[in-house]
């Protein structure tokens, strides 16, 4: 098993690109189900969790051509609406497919994608959703299988705002009859950049970005060519990563719109950023100062970003109080990060993080995604050598994470096992 070993004390510095958005891709990829035709999509990451959709939608019947970071996907033959755990066990965004498929084919099975590390995450409001756009839905042998002859628009209301739930509702309701309202709709950047996808295949959606979406149901959609916006996430962990370590690290090809929580309170740690039209340059400062987090829905600072946040926190001058409300189990990190020095104590969804003079290297093991790109950020400012195992979990979502460190002056590598 890959292990990633990091030598700390390494100002970084340089510049480093942004891949494209794990999280846009998913969905938009998913949404190629919906057209009769090959659709071409450009800045594609090469990551396991695109490996992982395209190989669903191979076995649905899609004909895939991939050469990073193009892809191509052509849904004209599309002849299967089963989604079968071995499949979707290996990621649980595969619950995409669920709205398409059902709008497509009238009927979709798809395999429950189970627990996940940092939390239940069901898709009870995903299933609510369908059923109020006329699908049966049944729940049996560890499957969802939804039937509709005609899905027709509704009036959605979500207890909690869902990112997979606005974009499964939302695929599901372009071929509606008639108009579907989605209240309380998630707004990330992700869900944007989905809706101007179907818009440009000939949905018509008004709404997107704000918490009330409305889809005008379309008879048919033609097939798109588009690229993938920048991973806002990515671009976090290395603004974050330069603030750790003094650093002077330019940020290039993301959307610093999309940041703005972060760079608020980046800049309140005492870092000094400026802002391009699509980049951004973060100096980290002398010292830096501890600020409370509270992780929130888009606006609000991502949860994707509180573990490497957490980091920054463990070598701040003074005490922070950091809460999530999004996921219950996101502190599984916290115990890692005690093992090389953190001061950290969790109650509830509360971590109390009290800033040391310097963490110290140890063998260390991710748990989740963000937790692993935490990990490798702590590496960087400790003493001595970190050696981080199951790194398979950073390959679901940051693309060549190691060789963009090493790039920007960092003592990085991987050790293949």
């Amino acid at each position: 098993m890959d292990q990633i070993i990091v030598e700390g004390g390494k100002r970084l510095a340089g510049e480093v690109v942004i891949s494209g958005a794990k999280n846009a891709a998913l969905p938009i990829l998913a949404s190629s189900l919906l057209t009769d035709g090959q659709n071409t999509y450009s800045n594609v990451p090469a990551l396991k969790d695109i490996e992982s959709i395209l190989v669903l939608l191979s076995h649905l019947g899609s004909r895939i051509e991939s050469n990073y970071p193009f892809i191509r996907i052509d849904a004209a033959g599309l002849n299967n609406y089963d989604a079968p755990y071995d499949l979707v066990r290996k990621m649980r965004a595969s619950i995409l497919v669920l709205g398409p498929l059902l709008a497509r084919m009238k009927r979709a099975k798809v395999s429950l994608p189970g627990g996940c590390a940092i939390g239940a995450r069901p898709i009870n409001l995903h299933l609510k959703g369908l059923s109020l756009l006329g699908a049966e839905i049944e729940l049996q042998h560890g499957y969802v299988e939804a039937r509709a002859d005609r899905l027709r628009g509704n009036e959605i209301f979500f207890d909690v705002s869902t990112v997979t739930g606005t974009e499964n509702l939302m695929m599901a309701a372009v071929l509606a009859e008639g108009t579907t309202v989605l209240r309380n709709a998630a707004r990330e950047p992700e869900v944007v950049a989905l809706a101007e996808v179907l818009k440009k295949m000939g949905a018509r959606i008004s709404g997107d970005g704000t918490s009330v979406v409305t889809i005008e149901g379309v008879p048919s959609l033609s097939p798109v060519s588009v690229s993938i916006l920048p991973d806002r996430i990515e671009a976090g962990t290395f603004m974050i990563a330069s603030a750790l370590t003094g650093g002077e690290v330019v940020v290039k090809h993301c959307e610093p719109e999309h940041l703005g929580a972060l760079i608020h309170k980046l800049r309140q740690t005492g870092a000094e950023i400026e802002i391009g039209q699509d980049r951004l340059t973060v100096c980290g400062a002398d010292e830096i100062v501890s600020v409370d987090v509270k992780t929130l829905p888009y606006p609000g600072f991502a949860t994707d970003m509180q573990a490497q946040f957490m980091v920054l926190m463990c070598v701040a001058n003074g005490q922070s109080v950091i809460s999530e409300t999004i996921f219950e189990n996101r502190f599984i990190h916290v115990s890692e990060l005690r093992r090389m020095g953190a001061d950290i104590t969790v109650s509830g969804n509360t971590a109390m993080v009290r800033g040391v003079p310097h963490l110290s290297g140890a063998p260390v093991m991710a748990t989740d995604l963000r937790a692993s790109a935490s990990l490798i950020l702590a590496g960087l400012v400790a003493h001595g050598q970190t050696e981080i195992s199951r790194v398979y979990h950073l390959d679901r979502g940051y693309e060549s994470i190691e060789r963009k460190f090493a790039g920007l002056g960092a003592a990085i590598r991987r050790v293949r096992g």
